[in-house]
């Protein structure tokens, strides 16, 4: 099989297709390998009709990336079936969302489309558990950040200030107290540490991963100017400091997003 340098609209289509005629194939034996969180044997018939709502809408969309990904989406969305329907259209709007404004993804786009659909996955379930396809999803998302060539990707950690470097926000008994903590600022040097302790808590790839999420996800023009470490009810959370635009008038503000180190899982999400 050609290994593809870019991936087109006719790729896309291909893509879903071949996945949605595969699934057929393996319902059964992922019917059979479903026990969590109750085994009711259903979770590749499931995703087999979410994606032929999915293939159905596609056969009725104009050819070119925004009405596939725009079939894509909405196909899913009105056709998931069950749980894992659910978390399988989050998964494909996701990708669709990122990759409706291009007319030929790259690798690292196509990366970045699969971290936008991890991201959603997670966001899909009220408590995230690995083992699950959302790690299958998160793990896919990495490895093909991993493999993309450097060059190419968007730009996440160059706009921090300080580059690097993470701030030590200290302990919260919960994401209210934090929120309320950074309502009015986000602490600056009196709370940075430079001990090899606090800062190995989140490695750089962590940092970056996290900030690349939330802004594909919260559709941000750049990256962090701020990234701060923080424990919140006994969990290691990462914190982000983002300039943007207020959503009711367009006046400049500030979001501050807090999510955890492993999935970039939401904790605290809010404007200031």
């Amino acid at each position: 099989m050609r290994t593809l340098d870019r991936l087109s609209p006719e790729a896309l289509r291909h893509t879903v297709i071949t996945f949605r005629d595969t699934m057929k194939v393996h319902a059964p034996g992922i019917n059979r390998l479903n026990v969590y969180p109750v085994p009711d044997g259903d979770t590749g018939t499931n995703m087999a009709r979410t994606l032929d709502a999915v293939v159905a809408e596609l056969e009725k969309a104009d050819e070119g990336a925004e009405p596939t990904c725009n079939a894509i989406s909405h196909g899913s969305l009105m056709g998931a079936r069950g749980n894992s329907g659910v978390i399988l259209s989050q998964i494909l709007r996701g990708m669709a969302h990122t990759l409706k404004d291009t007319t030929e993804a790259t690798a690292a786009k196509v990366a970045e489309a699969l971290k936008a659909a991890s991201h959603a996955a997670y966001q899909a379930v009220l408590k995230p558990i690995e083992g699950t396809i959302l790690t299958v999803v998160r793990e896919s998302a990495d490895a093909a950040h991993g493999a993309a060539p450097t060059t190419t990707t968007s730009p996440s950690l160059n706009t921090t200030s300080g580059g690097e470097e993470v701030l030590d926000l200290g302990t919260f008994a919960s994401g209210a107290e934090l929120r309320e903590a950074l309502a009015e600022v986000f602490p600056g040097a009196a709370f940075s540490a430079d001990d090899g302790a606090t800062r190995s808590r989140a490695s750089d790839d962590a940092v970056a991963r996290c900030a690349e999420q939330l802004r594909v996800t919260l559709e941000l023009a750049d990256g962090p100017q701020r990234v701060g470490i923080a424990v919140v009810d006994g969990q290691d959370v990462l914190v982000y400091e983002f300039a943007t635009v207020a959503t009711d008038d367009g006046s400049p503000t500030t979001l501050v997003a807090a999510v955890g180190i492993d999935a970039c899982d939401p904790i605290e999400l809010f404007e200031r």
